[in-house]
This record gives C-alpha cells, sequence and structure tokens, in this order.
C-alpha cells in the first residue's frame, strides 16, 4: 500500500511540474488557432493548408529546436545556430549554383560540417569548461563571417543550377482532395506538404525516442539535473556536454538543409534572431533554462506556436510584423515565470 501511494504521490508532482507545463503549452497553441480559425475564417484560417504551412515554414525551426532542447537538458545554451544555418545554406547555394557541384556532396559536406561544428564547441565546453554562452557566441561571429567570406552577395538556386535540389525543393505531397477546399472559382484545392515537413517530424519522433528509451538520452537528463551528481553516478559528463553539441550542430544543420529547401537561397542576412526562436520554442516548450527537464514534444509545440503568431499578424494584414516578436517575447517571459514559480514549489514540497 506505501508503494502504491509513494507511486502516486510521484507521478502527483510530475504532473505538476513538468508535465503540466507541456500541457499548458499544448492547450495554449490549441486556444490560439482556434481563435485565428473563428476570428479569420473569412480569409482561409480554418483551412487544412493553413495548419499544413505552419510545419512546412518552420521545419527548419523544428529542427533546430530538437537539438537546442538536447543542449538545455545539460544546462547549456547554443546561440550559433542560426549563423550555422546561414553558413550552411551559403554553402549549398556557393557549392551547387556558382561551383557546379552536384547536390548529394554538398548535403553531405554541410553535415559533416555541423559534426564538426559540435564538436569543436563541446570540447570547448564539455572539457575545457568555457561558459556555453561565450564559446557559441564566438561561433556565433565565426559563422557569420564565415557566410561573409564564401560569399557577399546573395545567391538564388535556380532550376538550371542544380535540377536535383530544385525537385526537391517544389516536392509536394498531396493529401486526399476531400480534406481540401473549393475556391472562388469552383476547383476543389487539395492540401499538400513537402518533404522537409517529413524530415522535421521524423526528427522529433528520432530525438523524442532517444531522450526517452536510451541511455545517452537519460544521460542528459541526469547531467542536467545535477552534474556532480551524475558524476558520482559514473558518467562521463564532459563526453555526454561535448556529444550533446555536435548533436544540436547536426540538427541544425539538417535543419539548414530544409531552410534552404524553403528559401532556395543564400545570403549574409539569412536567419538572423533564429537562435531566439529556437530557445523560444523550447522555453515555451516546457525545457528548463537550468537543465534536466523537458522534451522535444514541447519544443514541437512551442515552434508551432511561434509559426501561429507569424500566421495570425500575416492574416491580420494591419499589424506590423514585429508584434509577432513582440507577442513571442510576452510568451517567452510568462513561461519563465511559470518554470521559477514551479521550480519553487518542487523546492518546498521537498
Amino acid at each position: 500500500m506505501k508503494q502504491t501511494a509513494v507511486k502516486k504521490d510521484g507521478s502527483r508532482r510530475t504532473f505538476n511540474g513538468n508535465n503540466m507545463l507541456l500541457a499548458i503549452t499544448i492547450l495554449l497553441f490549441v486556444v490560439m488557432y482556434t481563435t485565428g480559425c473563428i476570428v479569420y475564417r473569412d480569409k482561409g484560417f480554418p483551412h487544412l493548408q493553413t495548419f499544413l504551412n505552419l510545419f512546412i515554414t518552420n521545419a527548419g525551426l523544428i529542427c533546430v529546436a530538437c537539438g537546442m532542447t538536447c543542449v538545455m537538458l545539460t544546462g547549456g545554451i547554443d546561440i550559433s545556430v542560426g549563423s550555422l544555418i546561414a553558413m550552411d545554406c551559403m554553402l549549398l547555394a556557393f557549392g551547387m549554383g556558382i561551383k557546379g557541384i552536384p547536390c548529394i556532396p554538398m548535403v553531405l559536406l554541410v553535415l559533416a560540417i555541423g559534426i564538426v561544428f559540435g564538436a569543436v564547441q563541446g570540447y570547448l565546453i564539455g572539457y575545457l569548461e568555457i561558459q556555453p554562452f561565450i564559446v557559441t557566441m564566438a561561433g556565433l561571429f565565426f559563422g557569420r563571417g564565415m557566410t561573409a567570406v564564401i560569399c557577399t552577395d546573395q545567391i538564388s538556386i535556380t532550376q538550371d543550377m542544380n535540377q536535383l535540389f530544385y525537385s526537391w525543393a517544389n516536392a509536394k505531397i498531396t493529401l486526399p482532395a476531400f480534406l481540401g477546399y473549393t475556391n472562388k472559382k469552383g476547383k476543389v484545392i487539395a492540401p499538400f506538404i513537402r518533404p522537409t515537413v517529413l524530415i522535421a517530424l521524423a526528427v522529433v519522433v528520432v530525438i523524442f525516442l532517444v531522450l526517452k528509451y536510451t541511455k545517452f538520452g537519460r544521460a542528459l537528463y541526469a547531467v542536467g539535473g545535477n552534474p556532480v551528481s551524475a558524476a558520482m553516478m559514473g558518467l562521463n559528463v564532459k563526453k555526454i556536454k561535448m556529444q550533446a553539441y555536435i548533436l544540436s550542430s547536426f540538427l541544425c544543420s539538417i535543419g539548414a538543409i530544409c531552410y534552404c529547401l524553403n528559401t532556395m537561397s543564400g545570403s549574409v542576412q539569412q536567419a538572423r534572431g533564429f537562435e531566439i526562436d529556437a530557445i523560444a520554442s523550447s522555453v515555451i516548450g516546457g525545457t528548463l533554462l537550468t537543465g534536466g527537464v523537458g522534451n522535444v514534444i514541447g519544443s514541437l509545440f512551442g515552434c508551432l506556436i511561434n509559426g501561429t503568431i507569424t500566421q495570425l499578424v500575416t492574416t491580420n494584414g494591419k499589424l506590423l510584423s514585429s508584434w509577432a516578436n513582440i507577442a513571442t517575447a510576452a510568451l517567452l517571459m510568462a513561461f519563465i515565470i511559470l518554470q521559477s514559480i514551479f521550480a519553487m514549489v518542487k523546492n518546498r514540497n521537498r
């Protein structure tokens, strides 16, 4: 009887803390999107394609947010992801568009760069114990600088430059027509998704399984929860931190490929502020800034919330785009306050 009571109490505490943040995030998304469907029902907001566009537009952000969640679980942070995306996109555009290098080798090169980039940052943070913010800030400047070194002009990837990459970018996976809508001309518009959506969802599923069912995933939570206790348990804290940053940069490079497939261009100004969007999505999704708590399902809904805010502002047509940033900032502060409240309650219960 006592064991059962302990289990019930433990489950209750878990729900009141970590799972409560996830529940609030999901509920917030449902309320926001439902409100948009009601207010802008005459502007096509309730159409399934509008919902699918959230995934199409934010496929790259979803991949990056998953990597950011893994880093934040260890108590770290990575503000270099936006610059890495810009560098990867410029490299893809320059290699395929200017130098005529085939698509597959360029994609593999970008993924390899992500691994090396993460390994360098992870070594400095994990083994040399330099503050993550300082290291990744250096990575931010390096990535943005290297983007300009590759090329200072904006490069667009056209069909003539690379047929395979162009076909990937324009590929559609059409859903059944009955899920679509009839336009003003009486034509049925079937909804569709892009291959980038499948890539992003695959990343979410894989990282969710890794965090929940693998030794590495449990180690990330342990290191973020208490690195001293994790070391006493026999975990190699330095190695785990390094692996977290390698995984983050690798997922960032996957996100960069998705981002490039959406924009079909490379530019020095690309993906500015992307790191803030990724951090905000993770925090809104319930990932604690102090580490040890979070999951990629929450980060996914955090990305969808960010996308919904942008979509609401765009659909309105009368609001400045900066209102989306203001709304995201307000939500970010609200969730940080909620995290602090739950942490205080948890410490009081102890």
